[in-house]
């Protein structure tokens, strides 16, 4: 399920509490005493016992209820649960929460069969409940009611709601909707996701997420509804348990990390969200977003009356990565002509504490006339000079204009109260301390960060198409052999088969003469390395042994090599040598690219500083597939060994395309290569030439747990991709793609003012990079668009005609649009986009499809006609046209 029936959930018009009670202390009578307080609807009470409460009359059973309720509030015994679930559902309730603990696996699977013929929705099991206060409801047994606001928080604590309702309330904080999910049963962080994003009354979104959920597709339909969310206001999250060590035994890096907080992190970043650490900084994010959000400046610019305050917030900025802007010559001489000689004459700009009103009207105002500024944190400490509130009277005019640009920061408490409260009226973001705000301003750069890796939706094939056939050999003989690790030779071979480039390696018995006859096959120097399956690191027990440079040397290394190995683990199977050619980059960096499954985001990769010191340096960023080479740029980014690859001293900076691809090529290997359960590059050396694989670890699981449709993010369908015929020249219909967004901006270029009022319903001919960036990059998983296109004459693509679908979240619904380019309609190609369309959605499993259409859009009625189409209502502008999808053939 999805958002079917929420509204009954969070803005029910009638409740029914089952187990309301006059018993002090007792969740019943909480809950009873906190919607009585507040709601303001039809309220009743069930009750085995009373007759009465309240003076109102107590029923039995539901069916005794003068009316079915939108939503029943369960505080019964576990074994009452499922027949009450069933009853209610039976009198046409739809929503239910079940405050009730202890559940056991079968009394909870006995309440979700219960619900699932009414489609009743179940928040709970074991849930404090939920706040809607601009409603006055309080179904809960929290000990206070909230204020009514803007903000959704979502918690799966209902400890942590009690704790967060105080914690608002004492600073004025209003909310839309508060909801404990408790053990999330049925409605889930995805179900809410969906709901909020397109609630009116909600502008930012707050989550507390300890697990999300352990199937595939739980965690798609997660990751789909926070891309979706996160498009339209800004979401937040507190996820607990970034200090547990989540760590478990491996055979590879990577595979230890399976199940760490890092993935989860990079899992919120890839979903366009803001992570933060505490419920403080939750609450700073989201009244910093939600008032300072529209900044895009990457720079600070730091005014203050003291010196100390300047110091701090700079050296906040300096760990949080925040660049303070440089003053430009221009701006240096504004500030002179205005500032004592003694002023700071940098960045931060001390005006100096005994600053008139006017020094810092006169400050500000040059500040801020400089764009290259950046945004403007401006700080004061009370002084007994001017009083604080008179400076901000006087800095009103110019705050108000600049809230886009200036964060305040009013230093104190009661001598700043008032000067606080003047600058919150005028909308200007602030904060009770320099690294709170500083903090702030980064948490801001990092969300304008995640929220353009959101718009990155690649292919899961990025890269030239890999020799899938000799991958599979090697997969399919290691396995017919009875064993999950791959010798070096074959993971080589795989990666080889991807693009990735290797060293020449040769796999020989453990005998001197062998290791010999193959290093002359070779060409000295070469390394030699023990091949065992029972030894994962070969280096820790005298497996290693490099730059040998003849027979008589490598003779010597092979035989101490078996001796060390033996005396260091004698119950390990030796399965022989790989001898290999000794590379030499002097300038190459050593890089670990590496790849796993995490128990709830499935596949993920993983780059860091590689070579013998991993584990130590431990500078690593994980990132989702699929990749595309932006996302492999920013996965890179996310690193400290990317500053050595940025070049330095007499090192040429790496080829960043190189390694980029590399990740691309293991990308694509997690999706081809169901099987893949670990893998380690390691080292990879990366340098100006490019990359080169030295040593590489590959193992495998019997049961399929990779592949494109174990990711959390559905990848480009390349198998949608189709070429065609049509009045005498090849086109191909396939799904939109994130880079056809300049091929689009043309497309809707030359469409004529009538197709454009038509398809959008006004006849602007240009769109905003945003609106082109949300009709070309789309989750697959959500909605569909297929384009008919050709080669262009610049030797990119022309796009002649587009029809997509939005699918709601629970497929009941698809609402298409389609347009063709004005010179090419009446030709067919319409029709062939829309057969292609009602093909999909009908495959899918969507019920039906519908669309607007204006009324003196008379062609495309008829169009829609022929197609099946039938009217059913509609507003005075447009005609809401349906098409079933189920009993429809679902080929083509």
């Amino acid at each position: 399920m999805s958002v079917r029936h929420l509204d009954h959930l969070l803005e029910p018009r009638s409740i029914a509490v089952a187990g309301a009670s006059d018993r002090p202390a007792s969740v019943g009578a909480t809950v009873w005493r906190n919607l009585r307080a507040g709601f303001r609807g039809p309220l009743h009470a069930l009750n085995l016992r009373l007759r009465t409460l309240d003076g109102q009359p107590v029923f039995t059973r539901p069916d005794q209820l003068p009316a079915a309720p939108d939503l029943a509030v369960l505080c019964t015994p576990p074994d009452t649960l499922a027949a009450l679930i069933d009853q209610f559902g039976r009198l046409g309730t739809r929503a239910a929460i079940v405050m009730t603990a202890g559940l056991s696996a079968a009394q909870k699977q006995a309440v979700l069969d219960a619900a699932r013929p009414h489609v009743l929705r179940i928040l709970g099991p074991n849930c404090l409940g939920l706040l809607t206060p601009r409603l006055g409801l309080n179904a809960s047994f929290a000990h206070t009611d909230a204020l009514p606001g803007n903000i959704a928080f979502i918690s799966q604590s209902g400890a942590l709601v009690t704790a967060v309702l105080d914690w608002a309330k004492a600073r004025g904080v209003g909310f839309s909707h508060l909801v404990s999910l408790g053990e999330h049963a049925d409605v889930d962080f995805g179900d809410l996701l969906d709901h909020l994003a397109s609630d009116a009354h909600t502008r930012a979104i707050l989550l507390y997420i300890e697990s999300i959920g352990g199937s595939t597709a739980t965690v798609r339909k997660f990751m789909s509804a926070a891309r979706a969310a996160a498009r339209n206001k800004p979401v937040i999250v507190v996820k607990a348990g970034r200090a547990g060590n989540g760590i478990r035994a491996a055979a590879s890096h990577t595979g230890a990390l399976a199940g760490s907080d890092i993935v989860f992190d990079a899992a919120i970043r890839r979903a366009g969200m803001l992570r933060v650490d505490t419920l403080q900084e939750l609450f700073v994010a989201a009244q910093t977003l939600a008032r300072f959000g529209a900044n895009r400046d990457d720079t600070l610019t730091l005014v203050t009356n003291g010196g100390g305050a300047g110091v701090l917030a700079a050296d906040a900025a300096a760990r949080a990565g925040v660049p303070l802007a440089e003053l430009t010559p221009a701006l240096l001489a504004r500030l002179d002509a205005v500032l004592p000689a003694t002023w700071s004459h940098g960045n931060p700009v001390d005006i100096i504490g005994d600053a008139p009103a006017q020094r810092y009207v006169d400050a500000l105002q040059a500040v801020l006339a400089e764009p290259r500024a950046g945004a403007v944190l401006f700080m004061h400490a009370p002084t007994a000079i001017v009083p604080s509130a008179d400076i901000a009277r006087s800095l009103l005019p110019l705050a108000r204009d600049a809230t886009g640009r200036l964060m305040a920061c009013w230093l104190g408490d009661g001598a700043v109260a008032e000067a606080r409260g003047l600058f919150a009226g005028a909308g200007v973001a602030d904060y009770a301390t320099p690294e709170e705000a500083v903090n702030a301003f980064s948490m801001l750069r990092c969300y304008r960060h995640n929220q353009a890796t959101l718009l990155e939706t690649p292919s899961a094939s990025a890269n030239a198409a890999p020799d899938l056939a000799a991958a599979r050999r090697v997969i399919d003989a290691v396995l017919a052999d009875g064993r999950e690790m791959l010798h070096e030779h074959e993971a080589k071979a795989v990666l080889a088969a991807y693009g990735i480039p290797v060293v020449a390696t040769l796999r020989v018995d453990a005998h001197a003469d062998a290791a010999v006859e193959a290093a002359g096959r070779i060409g000295y120097p070469v390394a030699l390395k023990i091949v065992s399956p029972d030894i994962t690191h070969k280096s820790d027990v005298g497996g290693v042994a490099l730059g040998l440079a003849d027979e008589a040397a490598l003779r010597a290394a092979a035989v101490r090599m078996l001796d060390t190995v033996r005396a260091a683990q004698p119950q390990a199977r030796l399965g022989g040598f790989n001898v290999q050619a000794m590379a030499s980059r002097p300038m190459a960096q050593e890089l670990i690219v590496g790849a796993s499954i995490d128990p709830s985001f499935g596949p993920v990769l993983m780059l860091g500083h590689g070579g013998t010191a991993v584990e130590v340096l431990a500078d690593r960023a994980i990132g989702l597939p699929p990749l595309n080479r932006a996302l492999a740029r920013e996965l890179v980014s996310r690193t400290a060994v990317s500053r050595l690859l940025a070049g330095y001293r007499d090192h040429p900076a790496a080829r960043l395309d190189a390694v980029g691809d590399a990740l691309v090529a293991v990308s694509q290997m997690l999706a081809d290569l169901p099987e893949l359960a670990e893998l380690d590059i390691n080292p990879l050396w990366a340098d100006h030439d490019g990359v080169l694989a030295l040593d590489a670890r590959i193992r495998l699981s019997r049961v399929p747990v990779a592949g494109a449709q174990r990711f959390a993010i559905r990848p480009y369908p390349d198998a949608l991709v189709e070429t065609i015929q049509w009045h005498g020249e090849t086109l191909v219909l396939r799904p939109v793609r994130p880079e056809d967004e300049p091929a689009h901006r043309r497309f809707v270029e030359q469409l004529s003012p009538d197709d454009l009022r038509f398809r959008f319903f006004n006849a602007r001919r240009e769109l905003a990079h945003s609106e082109l960036a949300r009709l070309t990059q789309i989750d697959y998983a959500r909605e569909m668009a297929f384009v008919a296109v050709r080669p262009g004459t610049d030797g990119g693509s022309e796009t002649l005609g587009v029809a997509r679908a939005a699918i709601d979240p629970d497929n009941l619904e698809a609402e298409f649009a389609i347009v063709v380019r004005s010179d090419l309609q009446g030709r067919g190609l319409g029709r062939l986009l829309m057969d292609k369309l009602i093909a999909y959605q009908a495959a899918q499993g969507t019920q039906r499809l519908v669309g607007l259409v204006l009324h003196d859009n008379v062609g495309m009625r008829a169009f829609m006609q022929r197609l099946g189409f039938a009217q059913h209502g509609g507003d005075s502008d447009a005609l809401r046209l349906v098409l079933p999808l189920q009993g429809l053939p679902v080929s083509g």
